[in-house]
């Protein structure tokens, strides 16, 4: 993906990005935190919001399909299993830059920190390990921002099992990647969509420049490096 850069904005897109919006400066912080389901994401999102508010920052959060827009019709559609990949893909990235649009760059506009608990890299993996070509990701999602900082929670997919059992006590259809028919055991077809999925975000972390974590470290050892790193990114702007 390119940057492209208006400097109105101050803000760098990976492509074309939002042009019919009004120019107006974005002083905020984006920072997202990427990784499989069940990676601790969410956790270490709201232990992020809680001390950034503490000290003194407005904080807003988002993450995938919380767009009032489709975000219903996205649940819909995958608990019927009736939508094609392509189809998906369009409402996933339709979620995202509604949420940009009215959430993120506003929050930005105000000076807000916004924490994103998964953002167009996770989209672009599903889509990656589902067939999609990556010129066509990379255009499809050229309308979003480049964070200020992206931090990726790296687990084996033997990790990632456990922790769906620990949590839900049963295995995700999608998050098994079931539809992609690479086994009709369960278990075996979660840890080879979940292999694949890391292949994937581990070439994303190379390519986009993510810090990554260990995510299998416990939760305190992790908020400390992301507390640290976030320390030194609002320090530098200060």
């Amino acid at each position: 993906m390119g940057h492209t850069t208006n400097t109105s904005h101050r803000r760098t897109y990976y492509g074309a990005g939002l042009p019919y919006l009004n120019e107006q400066p974005y002083p905020g912080k984006l920072i997202v935190i990427e990784g499989a389901d069940c990676s601790g994401r969410s956790t270490q999102t709201l232990l992020l919001k809680r001390w950034l508010e503490f000290n003194g920052h407005a904080v807003a959060d988002t993450g995938i399909k919380r767009s009032d827009l489709v975000s219903r019709t996205i649940d819909q559609a995958k608990n019927g299993n009736v939508l094609g990949k392509t189809t998906l893909s369009l409402l996933y990235a339709t979620d995202y830059a509604d949420q940009l649009e009215n959430k993120i760059l506003p929050a930005l506009g105000a000076g807000f920190i916004v924490i994103a608990d998964r953002y167009i890299f996770t989209l672009m993996v599903r889509d990656a390990v589902r067939g999609a070509d990556q010129d066509w990701l990379e255009e499809l999602f050229g309308f979003a921002l480049v964070p200020d900082i992206t931090f990726y929670l790296q687990l084996p997919p033997e990790a990632l099992l456990h922790r769906h059992f620990r949590k839900r006590g049963y295995l995700d259809f999608w998050e098994s990647g079931m539809d992609l028919s690479l086994s009709t055991d369960m278990f075996e077809s979660f840890h080879r969509y979940q292999t694949l999925c890391k292949q994937q975000f581990d070439e994303y972390s190379e390519s986009y420049g993510f810090v990554t974590l260990d995510g299998t470290r416990d939760v305190e050892s992790i908020q400390s490096d992301l507390r640290e790193r976030i320390a030194s990114l609002l320090e530098g702007d200060s």
